[in-house]
């Protein structure tokens, strides 16, 4: 248990028979839950960590399996199996939320419940599908990235926050951004990026809720609908948070649309 804590520099708090667990979107690490995540102390173990090749985890654990989306969720699957959880509860930021649904699916017995906050299967436009970026839009993206890695964090990071009268929450994300390895930060880039998890979602078996941002520039309205129709029985709560990143922006709000459904 503890090597596969420390790997992942994973922490336990609260008390219950039920476990949340906690996983953060790109670029971060388990501190983005620090508004959220006490609130469920009272009724729930809660488990916190940070995907390895972020925050305080092994980086000598970072390898080739972390080129798919999939091998972040055997990490996951690693950490739950580890606490001892069953019949858990799932919260996932951002691309944690495909990374949890496909864990879920591998180990059913793991979560019965997923809360999917700023979910997208697919971030490229494709035919009908209206993900929020054109395939040029993400591969310039990238392209910046590769090769201004902290001139793409100071950029993009209060986009992606929303927030402009909030200056100081993009410069937490921008801070987040620039910790990460830039190696590190420009390979999940493409595995989040060019992901499509569209597949995944209707064979989703977990009682599941979407939260979304009223207006997310990487997340769109019609991101959250879609992923609300695909997954048979999902509840979708629209904020009225503004971002991609409501655990930081509007804490109370994100915790009481997670209450209320659980």
């Amino acid at each position: 248990m503890s090597q596969v804590f420390d790997r992942q520099n994973a922490r336990i708090s609260g008390s219950g028979t039920r476990t949340m667990l906690f996983a953060h979107g790109f670029g971060c690490d388990q501190n983005m839950w620090r508004f959220v995540a006490p609130a469920f102390e009272d009724d729930y173990r809660v488990v916190l960590f940070d995907h390895i090749g972020f925050g305080g985890s092994d980086l000598s654990a970072y390898g080739q399996r972390h080129r798919e989306l999939s091998g972040y969720a055997d990490d996951v699957i690693a950490l739950a199996r580890a606490a001892g959880v069953e019949n858990g509860i799932f919260v996932g930021h951002s691309v944690s939320a495909m990374i949890g649904i496909i864990a879920a699916q591998r180990a059913p017995e793991l979560f019965d419940t997923l809360v999917l906050v700023g979910p997208s299967p697919r971030y490229i436009d494709d035919g009908d599908y209206v993900g929020g970026f054109a395939e040029h839009q993400i591969a310039e993206l990238l392209e910046f990235l590769d090769s201004n890695h902290l001139g793409w964090s100071q950029a993009m990071a209060p986009t992606i926050m929303g927030n402009p009268d909030r200056p100081e929450l993009g410069q937490e994300l921008t801070d987040s951004f620039c910790r990460t390895d830039p190696a590190i930060a420009k390979q999940f880039a493409r595995t989040t990026f060019l992901s499509d998890n569209r597949e995944d979602l209707a064979n989703v078996k977990a009682r599941t809720l979407i939260l979304q941002c009223r207006d997310d520039v990487i997340a769109p309205l019609s991101v959250g609908e879609f992923v609300h129709d695909a997954i048979p029985g999902s509840e979708l709560v629209i904020l009225e948070a503004t971002g991609h990143c409501p655990n930081l922006s509007a804490p109370e709000e994100t915790i009481a649309a997670i209450k209320s459904f659980l």
